[in-house]
């Protein structure tokens, strides 16, 4: 058991630091979901015109 919490410490140790907040991920990804549902919206009449 001791072994297995020092392989754990040492790969915590080594944990790759993200380079922007987590938050800022998830705001970016909900900004660019609303870009595609707005460029969605712009094309919604387009098949009923031909």
């Amino acid at each position: 058991m001791h072994a297995a919490l020092l392989a754990v410490e040492a790969v915590a140790e080594h944990a790759i630091e993200l380079p922007v907040p987590p938050v800022a991920f998830g705001l970016t990804a909900f900004g660019g979901l609303v870009a595609l549902l707005l460029v969605t919206y712009a094309f919604r009449s387009v098949g009923t015109r031909h």
